[in-house]
Formats: C-alpha cells, sequence, structure tokens
C-alpha cells in the first residue's frame, strides 16, 4: 500500500500506541524521583534508561499486534489495537521487524548502562525483554494465560522503579520497594480494564485471562480492589516512614479512579469501555507524577 508521509507517520505512531506508554514512563520517573531526594542523578543513565524502557514497551505492543494477527484474533472491528496490519495494510513481516529493531536499540543503550553501572542490570534487562516477546509470542503466550497482568505488572512496575533507582544510586533500599507497589498495582490494573474490554474476543481467541475464569462481575471487583489497593498501600507506606508524605499529593487522583470504576460498572459494550482503559493509562500517568512531585519537593525541603 502506498502512504504519503503523513500517513505512514500516523500509522508509525498508532503502531506504538503512546497512551500505553505511561506504563514505562511512570515507574521510571518514581524511581528516578527517589534517586533525586537522596541528590543522586545522572542524566545520561536517566535519559537512556526512558529511551530502553520505551522502546521494550513499544515493542511489546507490535509483538502482541503481530502474534495476534497471526493466531486470528484482530479484525477490523475490534476495539483498542492500533490496527496498522488489519485496517492500513502494513504487512506483518514490517511490524515483526519493526519490534526487533527497537529490542536491538534499547540493548545498545543497555550496554551503556551497563557499562557505566552494573552488568547486573543486563539479566534484568533480558528478562524484562523475555517477558516483552513472552506476553504474546511463543507457544503459551502469558497473554492467553490468567498471568498476564501480573507479569506486565511485575515487570514493568516493581522492576522498572527499581532498576531506575538502582542506575542512579547504586542499591536498593525499602522506599523504592514501596513506591514501586502501587505503581505496579496501576500497571496491572491497565491490563486487567483492557481484559475486562476485550473479554467476548478473548473468549473466542481461546484465552483464559483474569475476567473470563472470574467473570465480569468478579472482574469489576477486582479492579476495583487494586485501585483501592494502590491508595491505601500508599498511605500505609507514609505512616511507615518509608514514603515522605508528600506522596499523598497522589490521593488528588481519587475522583479520576472512582469515575474509570463506575465506567466499567456501567458498560459492557467494548466501545463504551475503552475510554475507561485509556482513562486508568491516564490515572497512572497522573498518580505517578504527583508522587514524582512529592519527592521532588521532599528533596527541596527535606523533614528535619
Amino acid at each position: 500500500m502506498d502512504l504519503s508521509w503523513r500517513q505512514r507517520v500516523d500509522v508509525a505512531w498508532r503502531m506504538l500506541r503512546p497512551f500505553t506508554l505511561t506504563a514505562s514512563l511512570v515507574p521510571a520517573l518514581v524511581g528516578t524521583g527517589l534517586a533525586l531526594a537522596q541528590r543522586h542523578f545522572r542524566p545520561g543513565e536517566f535519559f537512556a534508561f526512558i529511551l530502553a524502557s520505551v522502546l521494550i514497551q513499544s515493542a511489546t505492543n507490535m509483538f502482541n499486534e503481530y502474534f495476534d494477527y497471526r493466531r486470528g484474533l484482530d479484525s477490523e472491528e475490534m476495539v483498542g489495537i492500533s490496527g496498522t496490519i488489519v485496517r492500513d495494510g502494513i504487512r506483518p513481516a514490517v511490524v515483526l521487524r519493526t519490534a526487533w529493531t527497537l529490542v536491538g536499540i534499547s540493548l545498545l543503550l543497555g550496554v551503556y548502562i551497563c557499562a557505566t553501572t552494573s552488568w547486573w542490570v543486563a539479566v534484568v534487562g533480558v528478562c524484562c525483554i523475555a517477558v516483552a516477546y513472552f506476553y504474546s509470542g511463543g507457544p503459551k503466550p502469558l497473554a492467553y494465560t490468567p498471568f498476564g497482568e501480573i507479569a506486565a505488572a511485575v515487570s514493568m512496575g516493581p522492576t522498572i522503579v527499581l532498576l531506575a533507582y538502582y542506575i542512579e544510586t547504586g542499591h536498593i533500599s525499602p522506599s523504592a520497594w514501596a513506591a514501586s507497589v502501587p505503581i505496579g498495582l496501576l500497571i496491572g490494573a491497565i491490563l486487567l480494564g483492557n481484559n475486562i474490554r476485550d473479554m467476548e474476543q478473548d473468549r473466542a481467541g481461546g484465552r483464559h485471562t483474569v475476567p473470563i475464569l472470574m467473570g465480569r462481575e468478579r472482574g469489576r471487583m477486582l479492579f476495583a480492589l487494586v485501585f483501592t489497593l494502590a491508595y491505601a498501600l500508599t498511605l500505609g507506606f507514609v505512616l511507615l516512614g518509608l514514603l515522605t508524605p508528600w506522596a499523598l499529593l497522589v490521593l488528588l487522583t481519587i475522583p479520576s479512579a472512582v469515575y474509570v470504576v463506575k465506567l466499567f460498572y456501567r458498560y459492557s459494550d467494548p466501545v463504551k469501555l475503552h475510554p475507561a482503559v485509556k482513562g486508568t493509562s491516564v490515572l497512572l500517568f497522573r498518580f505517578g507524577t504527583l508522587m514524582f512531585a512529592g519527592l521532588l519537593v521532599a528533596a527541596w525541603f527535606p523533614a528535619g
């Protein structure tokens, strides 16, 4: 298909699925914010790491589109996909090749990060890339099992937060662990909300996601519980002294969380639920940026 340069840019942008990229940006910011609160910042490593994180997630989105198309799961009518293969006519091989190119660039960035920090970062990074591929690739993709949300929550929440913090400071702290948990929960919520929206298509495609196994009503309850835990744990970590009281700025996002949960309870149609899935990603961004801001304020105005 012959596309103009503007159409090519539009297709490339949609292929990245930009609204999902908060799941890689936010944990990197939070981990760096924790380091900044301790007067640690390495700009070269920071920009290399955040770019590598975004590239790996973008590659994950492309792997997902490629393998879902190969398995016959995607169609022109589906909601939430980039649709570059089924709607724009982009050859599947191009999508797959682009994904591996992004992985290759992220590996080069990883070499730079490891050379200036520790080669243990490479071990964790390779594990993250493996999750990115096997989420939708391989003989038994994680996305087709009840473990997809957990894999995403762990590999993109705590893992990225702790890596970002370690790259800046050279160690891991209890505060970094504490901050990573609510971020991981909200990242898992994005996948959970996505799977609630796509229940019927996923069931037809042979997937066994958490909402399919639990049912829509219990899936909604779990979704609301994940949000509740993210706020409750943040409050608990502040009370325990693991996080600065400024982290409570995240409580300003509670009205947005309530709104998103209500959307999932109000609708079952994928078209009407898609704004709720996007809303979950936006909520993560607001939650993470407010926590980052709170950490910066704590750095400028330390207690005592």
